[in-house]
């Protein structure tokens, strides 16, 4: 069974990092992709930023581009979301999902609340 392992969330003032990862297991394909969304209540999933196996080819929303960045273990498929300069308004639940040949998971999210 396919899983995503969220971790790295918290409470951070403006200005300030976090590191978010993700671990993914179950699975033994060498083509997919990882990507970060976030979700502010009632609004739908925003997707933040794409990486691609094989190749790291990546891809960010504009309203990330610059101040978040991810990357990949390969050895142990964990995706990761350096998140600086944080902004009031990147509070949200950030969700993790591996796209696969016959479709996607999601992680089950954790929260990142950037307040001082």
């Amino acid at each position: 069974q396919v899983q995503l392992v969220e971790s790295g969330g918290g409470l951070v003032q403006p200005g300030n990092s976090l590191n978010l990862s993700c671990a993914a297991s179950g699975f033994t394909y060498r083509t997919y992709v990882m990507s970060w969304y976030r979700q502010l209540p009632g609004n739908e999933r925003e997707l933040l930023a794409s990486i691609t196996s094989p190749g790291s080819n990546r891809n960010y929303a504009n309203s990330v581009k610059g101040r978040f960045t991810i990357s990949r273990d390969n050895v142990t498929i964990t995706v990761y979301l350096q998140m600086n300069s944080l902004k009031p308004e990147d509070t949200a639940v950030y969700f993790c999902t591996l796209q696969l040949p016959w479709g996607r998971v999601w992680g089950q999210g954790t929260q990142v609340t950037v307040s001082s």
